[in-house]
Formats: structure tokens, C-alpha cells, sequence
């Protein structure tokens, strides 16, 4: 899966679980203030996350992530390593 498949599944995700106006996502802008996530927000995302790409999600994963651009980095990253191991 390429990066561009996964920017637009997650943005696909996020867009409909958080309806979010397509315009508001952007590689810069601040996840968890875009997405007006609270913490149950985030369990949602880390359900979405899995069911969708098929890896566990810890909570500390989020630490480094601000941006959607991190987020779609931590995605890409967790992919290619499941990739690699199979």
C-alpha cells in the first residue's frame, strides 16, 4: 500500500467517523484540535485504525503525534513494518 492509498483512507475514516469537512484536513493542521477529539474520541480512532490497517494501537503512539502529516507518517510506518514481517 502507498503512502497516497493510506493519506486517503485515512482521510476517507476521518471524514466519515468524526465528519469532518474534507476542506479542514490537511497535512499541517493539528489532529486532535481538527478532529475535536476527547478520549473517547481517541479510542474511536484506535478502533478505526485497527479494523482498518490491521495493526494494534497503543495509547503512547499518539505522543508524537500533532499533525495529520504525523499521523499519516505513524500509519505508513506501521503498515511497512506488518509488511515486512510477513
Amino acid at each position: 500500500m502507498y503512502t497516497e492509498e493510506i493519506v486517503q483512507k485515512v482521510n476517507e475514516f476521518l471524514i466519515e467517523e468524526f465528519e469532518v469537512d474534507a476542506d479542514k484536513i490537511k497535512p499541517e493542521a493539528v489532529l486532535k484540535e481538527t478532529l475535536e477529539l476527547d478520549s473517547l474520541d481517541y479510542v474511536d480512532l484506535v478502533v478505526v485504525i485497527e479494523s482498518n490497517f490491521g495493526f494494534k494501537v497503543k495509547s503512547e503512539d499518539f505522543a508524537g503525534i500533532t499533525t495529520f502529516e504525523d499521523f499519516y507518517n505513524y500509519i505508513t510506518q506501521r503498515v511497512e513494518h506488518q509488511l515486512q514481517e510477513k
